[in-house]
């Protein structure tokens, strides 16, 4: 895969990340996230480093920022290329009233970009609405 696709599928897969994220849908995460992900939040009230299984249980129990109505607000900062099998993205998104900024790194394996770490921190929205 060379330089310009391995973009465009990351730029996917993002979008891909953000409406997974958005509905609260670990059915459309699991395409996303490598099966050996870590999710590691680094707010110290309330860190963790889990498995993406572990993830994908809390997620199944959270109430969709879409079923809430609330406003989608997500941007994709940065991507770098690492090389053929190796890429870090840089993200915010809005939700549950909070501003989260996500450091992603992904893996190219059996044949897709996926993420392997999500190590993320998040405060308190600071757009009032």
């Amino acid at each position: 895969m060379n330089l310009s696709s391995s973009h465009t599928a990351i730029q996917d897969l993002l979008k891909r990340y953000f409406d997974g994220l958005y509905h609260a849908d670990s059915k459309a995460l699991v395409e996303v996230f490598h099966p050996d992900a870590r999710y590691i939040n680094t707010v110290s009230e309330t860190y963790c480093n889990l498995s993406v299984s572990e993830y994908f249980r809390i997620l199944d129990e959270r109430v969709p920022p879409a079923a809430n109505g609330e406003q989608r607000r997500d941007n994709i900062l940065s991507i770098e290329i690492g090389g053929q099998n190796l890429a870090f993205a840089k993200v915010t998104m809005t939700m549950m009233e909070r501003d989260y900024i996500d450091f992603l790194t992904l893996i190219f394996d059996t044949g897709r970009w996926s993420i392997i770490t999500k190590v993320f921190h998040y405060q308190p929205t600071t757009q009032g609405e």
